[in-house]
């Protein structure tokens, strides 16, 4: 597939007819990338969307939503849940809530993270929490919803779930210490998150092979996680930070245009895919059903472990 150029992206996603009113859930969807696809999705389906902002930021989500096109339909309900993400136990009440009124679920996109300096830092679930954000919480999310995915799939109408993370930092991983407990570092999360992700999407197409599920890498965009120091001390170096990355860096909306277009390609399957609507192939490090299972079973584990943990 030749790639497009940002011209033909636009004009894709605007020509994009949807005979229905989408439904679509967002995490990380009060600020950076995940505000910028809820705009550009309000914005090509001129508000007649069901759209789901999930967050921690009550007042942040309702100015988004407030800035939204008022929609025609009247299915079209605009959003949001709070929702801390780094505790599976909270996305947990989410998915529960979500299964019992939602009737299908066309986009799921997962993109709240964090970036930062430290070293294994675990939630009270015992998990590292750059690791939750970026592998187990989607994992649970998907676990959860892929079952809403597969029924719009049903119906003949757009089903894409999209992890925007790193396809790109792929590495390999060490298989007797999948969650990092024995040895931690920040290339090795680095790695470890990107390749889990492969391996996830993998396996959940493997079980809904109509559904599409995305890997993506958004490339360098102008988002608050490019403040990564935290320590007050240091907090004056995020704007060293920032102003190195600039030069190569887009603003959050341009990046949602490219991240909408790969959501509404017709496919199903895993896809893994680089910035600006380049697709990349297969992980180079891992592949076939042992890995991903073995990947699979012990996040199963972590995640039932995770919620017996008494709050």
């Amino acid at each position: 597939m030749p790639v497009p150029s940002i011209a033909e992206v636009r004009a894709s996603n605007s020509a994009f007819d949807f005979p229905y009113v989408p439904i679509a859930l967002i995490t990380g969807g009060t600020s950076g990338i995940g505000k910028a696809i809820a705009e550009d999705l309000a914005r090509i389906t001129h508000g007649n969307v069901h759209i789901i902002l999930l967050g921690r930021n009550r007042a942040a989500a309702e100015s988004i939503i407030s800035s939204f096109p008022r929609p025609t339909s009247p299915e079209a309900i605009h959003e949001f849940i709070e929702c801390d993400v780094t505790l599976i136990k909270n996305i947990e009440k989410v998915t529960l809530d979500l299964r019992a009124r939602l009737p299908r679920l066309n986009v799921l996109v997962l993109a709240a993270g964090a970036i930062d300096l430290k070293g294994r830092n675990e939630t009270e679930e015992g998990i590292d929490r750059k690791l939750e954000l970026a592998y187990y919480s989607r994992w649970k999310f998907l676990f959860d919803l892929s079952p809403l995915l597969h029924t719009a799939k049903e119906k003949e109408q757009v089903a894409s779930a999209m992890s925007v993370l790193g396809p790109i930092r792929a590495g390999k991983i060490d298989l007797d210490d999948l969650g990092m407990k024995k040895r931690y570092g920040l290339s090795k999360f680095s790695h470890a998150a990107a390749t889990y992700t492969d391996l996830m999407v993998e396996a959940y197409a493997e079980r809904y092979p109509d559904v599409s599920f995305i890997h993506i890498y958004p490339g360098a965009v102008r988002t608050p996680l490019l403040n990564i120091f935290s320590h007050w001390t240091l907090i004056p170096f995020n704007w060293l930070f920032r102003a190195m990355v600039y030069p190569g860096s887009v603003p959050p909306e341009y990046c949602a245009h490219w991240l909408v277009w790969t959501l509404l390609l017709p496919e199903g399957g895993a896809s893994r895919w680089g910035e600006k609507g380049k697709r990349l192939g297969p992980n180079p490090y891992y592949s076939g059903s042992q890995v991903v299972e073995k990947l699979w079973n012990h996040t199963e584990a972590e995640i039932e472990r995770a919620l017996a943990v008494p709050s």
